[in-house]
C-alpha cells in the first residue's frame, strides 16, 4: 500500500517505535509482537499518540466513545504501561492487571525487558481472556 502513498497502521506503529530511544523501542516492540502473535483478530493503531491493539472481529454497533474494541493501549510518558480500557471485566486471579479505576481501566506496569519475558504468559492468557469476554459479550451472534 505504500507505493500508492497510503500508510497502513502497520507502518506507522512500526514508524512510532523506531523514533523511541532504547532500550524502550525494543522493548515495546517485543510487546507488540506478543500481543498481536496472540490472536489474529487483532490490529494495530496509533491512538492517544502511543501503539494501541484492537479486536477487528464481528461486533453489535456501539457507541465508538466507549472503546470496546481497544483491548491495550500503551502509555509511554515517562514509563511503559499497558492501558486496558475495560480489563475491569477480565477475571484476573494473577495480579498481573493493577488498578479499580472508576471508569474500568487496569493497567500492567512494564519495568523492563526481563518483565516482559516473565510477563509474557499472563499477559498472553489475558489478551486471550479479553478476546473471550468480549466476543461472548458483543459478538453478532
Amino acid at each position: 500500500m505504500a507505493e500508492l502513498g497510503i500508510t497502513t497502521n502497520t507502518q506507522l506503529v512500526s514508524a512510532y517505535i523506531q523514533k523511541l530511544g532504547e532500550p524502550t523501542a525494543a522493548i515495546v516492540e517485543a510487546l507488540r509482537q506478543i500481543i498481536l502473535s496472540t490472536d489474529p483478530e487483532i490490529a494495530e493503531e496509533i491512538k492517544w499518540n502511543a501503539p494501541s491493539f484492537f479486536y477487528t472481529g464481528p461486533m453489535k454497533p456501539f457507541n465508538p466513545k466507549e472503546y470496546k474494541r481497544h483491548i491495550i493501549v500503551m502509555n509511554l510518558h515517562k514509563r511503559i504501561l499497558l492501558v486496558l480500557p475495560s480489563g475491569v471485566k477480565l477475571n484476573d486471579a494473577s495480579g498481573l492487571l493493577e488498578g479499580g479505576y472508576s471508569d474500568g481501566r487496569r493497567l500492567v506496569n512494564i519495568t523492563g525487558m526481563a518483565d516482559v519475558i516473565q510477563k509474557e504468559p499472563l499477559l498472553r492468557a489475558t489478551v486471550k481472556e479479553w478476546l473471550k469476554v468480549t466476543k461472548k459479550e458483543y459478538s453478532q451472534d
